[in-house]
């Protein structure tokens, strides 16, 4: 499957219902791709899209990962494979965002589709630009990391 890059400006209507960009949709439609997963995103403030079968693959690395007979652990996987909605496009392209999620990210009006390589992250641009911004300020940082890596 190709994979997930750039970004793009999209708007949510009143029910919460968005056209996923269609560069996104198109690597979905070559994919055979028609179910979604849907969910907050544990470290950022925003959602995360995967398609069914990077979703299956996140969830068997961290099974493979995790004790299923540690109880802190299994309630780890049980929080992260529960937290999800399982979606499809429309015939338009649309996806329709559930409320809860939207008031999470402050997602209103105004959405930001970030391609992250095998998923797509939607972001609130004011948000967005205040963690890119927080990321910017942190360029040493980054340096230490790259040098280090």
């Amino acid at each position: 499957m190709e994979k997930f890059i750039g970004n793009m400006d999209a708007k949510a209507d009143a029910k919460g219902r968005v056209f996923v960009p269609v560069v996104f949709r198109r690597i979905l439609h070559l994919a055979e791709e028609t179910q979604l997963i849907l969910r907050k995103n544990e470290s950022q403030d925003c959602l995360t899209l995967f398609s069914k079968t990077q979703w299956e693959e996140e969830l068997m690395q961290l099974r493979q990962k995790l004790n299923k007979w540690d109880a802190e652990q299994q309630g780890l996987f049980r929080h992260f494979s529960s937290q999800v909605e399982v979606m499809e496009m429309d015939g338009n392209g649309r996806i329709l965002i559930p409320k809860k999620y939207l008031q999470m990210t402050g997602i209103t009006h105004e959405v930001r589709f970030v391609g992250m390589y095998d998923s797509i992250e939607l972001w609130n641009p004011d948000r967005l630009e205040k963690a890119n911004l927080s990321l910017k300020d942190s360029q040493d940082s980054i340096k230490r990391f790259l040098v280090n890596t």
